[in-house]
C-alpha cells in the first residue's frame, strides 16, 4: 500500500511527510488485491442503520451516520487514517479542522495513543473545538484568518506527520465503506444524494461503489451561498461568497474539485444547490420524526427535496446520509 500521484504517477510511502506530490499533484491511494486497513483500535464502530421515511410521498432511505462513535460520518474516514499510522508507527500527526473531521481524527488518536495537534483559527469558538479537547488533543489556535490557519498546518506539516481529511487518500479508504453497508442493506440504489464541501464522503462512496462494480447516480448538494463545485461544473461565473447555515459544506475552494466533478459526471448524476432557508426546513422536519441532526445534515434532505419535486417515480432507492449529530452544537 503506498501513495501515488495523480498528476505525475510518482509513488510515495505512506509514513512520510509528504502529503502531496513536489509536482503539486494530489494523491491517490495504490494497494494490492485483498489488502485492507489493520483494525488496532476501535471506539465502537456499527453499521448505521437505514431508515425508510416518505416526505411529501416521496420514499427515502435515511442513512444514519451520525450514530457513529464521535457523532459523524468522518468517524469512517478517521478509523482507516489512524489505524494505518497506529500500524506504521506514527506516534504524533497535525490536522487542521474545528469541525467533525478534527473531533474524529482527535477521537480516534485518543484510542491510538497517537498525539494529536489540531490547529484552529483563534476565532474558533469553544464550543466548535470543545469535542476535540475533551479527547485531550492539543489545539493550536493561529491569529488571523482561515488562510493564516492554512499556512502554519503546512509549517508544521514540514516536522509532523499531516492526518489530513482531504489530502490524505486513506481518510476516502475509510469513507468507502457506507457503499459496503449499503450494498448489504439495499443493494446498490438507483440515488444518493450527498451533501458536499470537500469531497470526502462524496468520493469515499464513488471508490466504494466502483469497487463493487456499479455506481449510483451521485447527487452532490452544495449551499448557493458558497457552491464552487457546482458553478464549476455547470460552467457558470465564480461570485462573492457569503457564510451559511450548512457550514460544514462552506468549502471556498475544495481541492479535489476535478475528482469531485468526475465522480459525479461518471455516475451520471447531477449537482445542486440549495438555500439556507431549505436547510433548515429540512433539518425541522427530521427533527419532528425524531431525528436530531446537525444543521449540514439537513442540507443532504433538502436536496433531495428539491431534485426530486418533479421527476420521482415510486420505486427508485434513494439515500440520504444524514452526517452528523445535532448534539454537535
Amino acid at each position: 500500500m503506498q501513495f501515488h500521484c495523480s498528476k505525475c504517477g510518482k509513488y510515495y510511502p505512506i509514513n512520510g511527510l509528504e502529503y502531496r506530490c513536489e509536482c503539486g499533484g494530489l494523491f491517490n491511494l495504490e494497494k494490492d488485491q485483498g489488502e485492507a486497513v489493520p483494525q488496532l483500535v476501535s471506539l465502537g464502530e456499527v453499521v448505521t442503520p437505514l431508515l425508510q421515511h416518505k416526505f411529501h410521498n416521496m420514499a427515502l432511505h435515511l442513512k444514519l451516520d451520525y450514530m457513529m462513535p464521535t457523532g459523524s460520518y468522518k468517524d469512517r474516514g478517521a478509523f482507516a487514517l489512524i489505524n494505518k499510522l497506529k500500524e506504521l508507527g506514527v506516534t504524533e500527526v497535525v490536522e487542521d479542522s474545528s469541525g467533525n473531521a478534527g473531533a474524529a481524527i482527535a477521537g480516534y488518536c485518543a484510542a491510538a495513543g497517537i498525539k494529536c495537534n489540531i490547529y484552529l483559527p483563534d476565532s474558533t469558538s469553544m464550543g466548535k473545538i470543545k469535542q476535540a479537547t475533551a479527547y485531550k488533543a492539543n489545539v493550536v489556535k493561529v491569529p488571523g484568518s482561515r488562510e493564516d490557519t492554512a499556512k502554519a498546518i503546512k509549517k508544521a506539516a514540514e516536522t509532523t506527520y499531516y492526518a489530513s481529511h482531504v489530502y490524505n487518500p486513506l481518510f476516502f479508504e475509510g469513507t468507502k465503506s457506507m457503499a459496503y453497508e449499503l450494498y448489504e442493506q439495499i443493494g446498490i440504489p438507483d440515488y444518493i444524494v450527498i451533501p458536499t464541501g470537500n469531497g470526502t464522503m462524496l468520493l469515499g462512496a464513488y471508490i466504494g461503489f466502483k469497487e463493487l462494480g456499479k455506481l449510483p447516480k451521485i447527487i452532490a448538494v452544495q449551499s448557493e451561498n458558497c457552491d464552487p463545485i457546482y458553478r464549476k461544473l455547470k460552467n457558470l461565473p465564480s461570485h462573492q461568497y457569503t457564510e451559511t447555515a450548512a457550514e460544514g459544506i462552506a468549502i471556498q475552494e475544495p481541492m479535489r474539485v476535478d475528482e469531485i466533478i468526475a465522480a459525479v459526471k461518471e455516475s451520471g448524476g447531477d449537482m445542486i444547490t440549495v438555500t439556507d432557508h431549505d436547510v433548515k426546513v429540512a433539518q425541522a422536519m427530521l427533527g419532528e420524526m425524531g431525528i436530531y441532526v446537525e444543521v449540514t445534515s439537513g442540507a443532504a434532505l433538502a436536496g433531495a427535496l428539491n431534485y426530486f419535486k418533479n421527476s420521482y417515480s415510486s420505486g427508485l432507492k434513494i439515500v440520504v446520509p444524514l452526517t452528523g449529530s445535532g448534539l454537535k452544537k
